[in-house]
C-alpha cells in the first residue's frame, strides 16, 4: 500500500517591530472564521500566545485535537505545527501576541547559559489551558494587550517589564503538570538547520553541512525541506540574509558593499540581486523607505513565509 501523501507545512515568518517588545495582532481584524479553506499546518520563528475572546472549533498541534472556546489560551513556542479551525460558519476572536524570548532575556543582561536554561523550558512544549489554570499568565497577557491597543506614556518599558515576566512565567508553567501539555513536534526535523542558519548566515557554508547538522543525507534534506519549507534550502539562506541586511540598513550608515558583506553575500552584485527579487525593491530604494520594512518582509513572494 502506498504512503499518504504528507501536504506541506507552511512556515509563517514574523518580526517584531523595530523599538518594540512584541508584535501584536488585535482587534476586529482577528473576528473571523479560522482555518477557512486551510489543509496545511504551519509552525512560527516566533512564540505564539493566542488568548479566545468566544468562539467555538479546534486547535490542531501536530498530531493531536483540542476544542477551544472563549477564556482559553494557547501558548505554542517556535516550530511546532499547529492550525485554528472554527467551527462551520462560526466565527471567533482570538488576539495573538509573538515574542522573541531569547532577545528579551538579551536585553535585560540574562548570561548565555541563563537564556539557554529558559529557552529549553519554553520550547519544550506547547499548551492549551483555561483561565483559571493560570490566572498569572492571563493577567501578563491582558496587560500587554492593553498596554499595546493604548499605547499610553512609557508603554514601551511597561511591555518590556511585562513580557520579561510572561517568559519566566511561561518557561515555570511547562515545567508542571497541568493543562494539556504538547510534546515537541520531533516530526519537524529542521530546526537545527534553522538555528544553524540563524547564527552562521555571514559564513560561507554548504547545504551539506545543514544536512548534517539534522543528521540526514544531503538528498534527503533537501526534498524534506522543500516539502516542509514549501522553498529550497538556498532561497531560505538568502531570505535570512536579506532579513538581516534590512536591519543593517535601517539601524546603520555603512555602505550597501559592507551590508553584503556582512550578512554573507559574496558580491555586491549578489546581493542586490537577491535582495531585489526578495523585496521588491532595491536596497537603496529601501533605505529612503525604513518605514516599510515589517511590512515588505510579512509580503515576501514565497507564500509559506507570510504572515497572517
Amino acid at each position: 500500500m502506498p504512503k499518504k501523501k504528507k501536504k506541506p507545512a507552511e512556515f509563517r515568518f514574523y518580526e517584531v517591530p523595530q523599538e518594540e517588545s512584541v508584535l501584536a495582532l488585535m482587534g476586529s481584524k482577528w473576528i473571523q472564521v479560522y482555518g477557512e479553506n486551510i489543509d496545511n499546518l504551519h509552525f512560527h520563528n516566533l512564540l505564539e500566545i493566542g488568548y479566545c475572546h468566544y468562539g467555538e472549533g479546534d486547535l490542531v498541534i501536530g498530531d493531536d485535537l483540542y476544542r477551544f472556546g472563549a477564556g482559553m489560551i494557547s501558548c505554542i513556542p517556535a516550530n511546532f505545527l499547529h492550525v485554528t479551525k472554527s467551527d462551520t460558519d462560526v466565527k471567533a476572536f482570538w488576539e495573538y501576541i509573538y515574542i522573541n524570548p531569547e532577545d528579551i532575556l538579551r536585553q535585560w543582561g540574562k548570561s548565555a547559559q541563563e537564556i539557554g536554561d529558559i529557552m529549553e523550558a519554553i520550547g519544550r512544549k506547547a499548551f492549551f489551558i483555561k483561565t483559571e489554570e493560570s490566572p498569572a499568565i492571563v493577567t501578563l497577557i491582558r496587560a500587554i494587550f492593553e498596554e499595546m491597543q493604548h499605547k499610553s506614556e512609557h508603554y514601551q518599558e511597561c511591555v518590556k517589564g511585562i513580557a520579561y515576566s510572561l517568559v519566566f512565567a511561561i518557561a515555570r508553567f511547562n515545567g508542571r503538570g497541568v493543562g494539556q501539555p504538547i510534546g515537541r513536534n520531533i516530526g519537524l526535523q529542521l530546526e537545527s538547520a534553522i538555528a544553524y542558519v540563524e547564527k552562521n548566515y555571514v559564513n560561507n557554508f554548504k547545504i551539506a553541512d545543514l544536512a548534517n547538522e539534522c543528521h540526514m543525507s544531503e538528498t534527503h534534506f533537501r526534498r524534506i525541506f522543500q516539502e516542509k519549507m514549501n522553498m529550497t534550502p538556498v532561497e531560505y539562506v538568502n531570505f535570512v540574509r536579506v532579513r538581516k541586511a534590512c536591519e543593517l540598513i535601517d539601524k546603520t550608515d555603512i555602505s550597501m558593499e559592507d551590508v553584503a558583506e556582512k550578512v554573507g553575500f559574496i558580491t555586491p552584485s549578489t546581493f542586490n540581486r537577491n535582495f531585489r527579487r526578495i523585496i521588491g525593491t532595491s536596497p537603496y530604494q529601501w533605505k529612503k523607505r525604513p518605514d516599510n520594512h515589517e511590512g515588505k518582509l510579512l509580503e515576501y513572494k514565497i507564500s509559506a513565509l507570510k504572515g497572517w
